[in-house]
C-alpha cells in the first residue's frame, strides 16, 4: 500500500517538526499495512529558493533514513487519536497559506524559477540520488522483513514535493528536480481559486512538453472555487491523475463528492496528506474503509495496481 501524499520530514514546511513526530507517523502507517511513502514537504516557488529547498529537504531525508536504519521496527510506537475539529481547522489555515503564496509570485522569482541557475541543479544532483551537504549519497531506504511475519517493518520512503501552481509554470525547468526520486511523477497543488485557460494551459504543457506525469493533490479541496467548471472539466480531461485525501472520506460534507467522483471512473491515487500523528495523522486505512463499503473492493485493488505501476516505472 502507497502513500502518495505526506508532510512526512522533520522540519521542513508545517508537517513533522522533529524526528520523534515522524516516527509516530511511521508507525501510523506501518500499522495500516502501508509500505510505500511518498514524501511531499511544500514547495511555494515565491517564498523558497530551489537551493534551500533542496538543502532541508536532503537533510531532513538523511535523518529520517538514520533513524530508520538505527531501528529497523517502529510498528511499537504508541499513536494518539486524531481530532477531525482541530483537523478541520489547520486544513483551513493551510489552504490559506497555499492561497496567501499567489501573491508572491514576483517577475525576478518567475524569472529564477523558469530559468534556474541553481548551483544545486547545475552540479548534476538528479531525482533518485540526492546527495548529503558532505557530497556522499544517502543510504537507500530498508525494507527489511520483520521474522516470520513476511512483511516490512521499514517503509519505503521517497523525496518529492507538493509544488504549489505559479504562473508559466509550464515552462518552468526547475520542475523534474521536484519530482518523485527515481521517475517523474509531480505532485501539483492547484490554486484555490477559480482555475482559468491560462492554469490549464500550464498543466497541459507539463503533461505534453515536458513529459512529466502530472498528480494533482487533493482535489477535493478545489471544487467549491469552481463555478464554471469549463476548465475543472478540461483539466481533468488530460493524462493526469488525481490524488484524494483519505480524510476527506472520513468527513460527511466532501465524503459524497468523492464518492462520486470515483464512480465517475477516474484514475485515483490515495494520500493521508498527513501532518501530525495526533491531528492530520496517517489514515488511509479508515479512507478504504470507506471505500471499500460503499464502492467495493474492486475498486482499491484498480487503485493499488496503479500505485505499484506508478511507483516501480513512473518516468523509466
Amino acid at each position: 500500500m502507497t502513500d502518495f501524499h505526506t508532510h512526512i520530514l522533520p522540519g521542513i514546511d508545517d508537517g513533522s517538526q522533529n524526528l520523534e513526530e515522524t516516527r509516530r507517523l511511521l508507525a501510523q502507517e506501518l500499522q495500516q499495512g502501508v509500505t510505500h511513502i511518498l514524501a511531499t514537504p511544500h514547495f511555494y516557488a515565491g517564498r523558497d529558493t530551489e537551493e534551500h529547498f533542496f538543502r532541508k529537504r536532503e537533510r531532513a531525508l538523511a535523518a529520517v533514513r538514520e533513524a530508520l536504519a538505527a531501528d529497523k521496527d517502529i510498528r511499537r510506537e504508541v499513536t494518539p487519536s486524531s481530532d477531525p475539529c482541530s483537523a478541520e481547522m489547520r486544513v483551513e489555515a493551510e489552504q490559506k497559506m497555499s492561497a496567501d503564496a499567489d501573491a508572491n509570485h514576483t517577475d525576478k522569482t518567475r524569472s529564477r524559477v523558469l530559468h534556474t541557475n541553481d548551483e544545486t541543479v547545475q552540479a548534476g544532483g538528479l531525482p533518485g540520488r540526492l546527495e548529503t551537504a558532505g557530497g556522499g549519497n544517502l543510504p537507500e531506504p530498508e525494507t527489511t522483513k520483520s521474522s516470520g511475519a513476511g512483511k516490512k517493518t521499514v517503509p519505503e520512503i521517497r523525496a518529492a514535493a507538493e509544488v504549489y501552481y505559479f504562473p508559466h509554470m509550464g515552462e518552468a525547468d526547475i520542475l523534474p528536480r521536484l519530482c518523485m526520486e527515481g521517475g517523474n511523477l509531480l505532485l501539483v497543488e492547484m490554486p484555490f481559486v477559480q482555475w482559468t485557460e491560462s492554469m490549464y494551459r500550464d498543466v497541459e504543457k507539463i503533461i505534453r512538453k515536458q513529459k512529466l506525469t502530472v498528480m494533482l493533490a487533493h482535489v477535493e479541496r478545489y471544487r467549491e472555487f469552481q463555478k464554471d467548471k469549463g476548465v475543472w472539466n478540461a483539466v481533468f480531461d488530460l493524462p493526469l491523475y488525481p490524488q484524494i485525501n483519505a480524510g476527506s472520506l472520513l468527513r460527511f460534507r466532501s465524503r459524497g463528492f468523492v464518492l462520486k467522483f470515483l464512480k465517475a471512473g477516474h484514475k485515483v491515487l490515495l494520500g493521508s496528506d498527513c501532518h501530525h500523528s495526533e491531528y492530520r495523522p496517517a489514515n488511509l486505512a479508515a479512507g478504504r474503509e470507506v471505500i471499500r463499503k460503499k464502492l467495493g473492493e474492486e475498486v482499491l485493488r484498480e487503485m493499488d495496481l496503479l500505485g505499484e505501476e506508478l511507483w516501480e516505472h513512473a518516468g523509466k
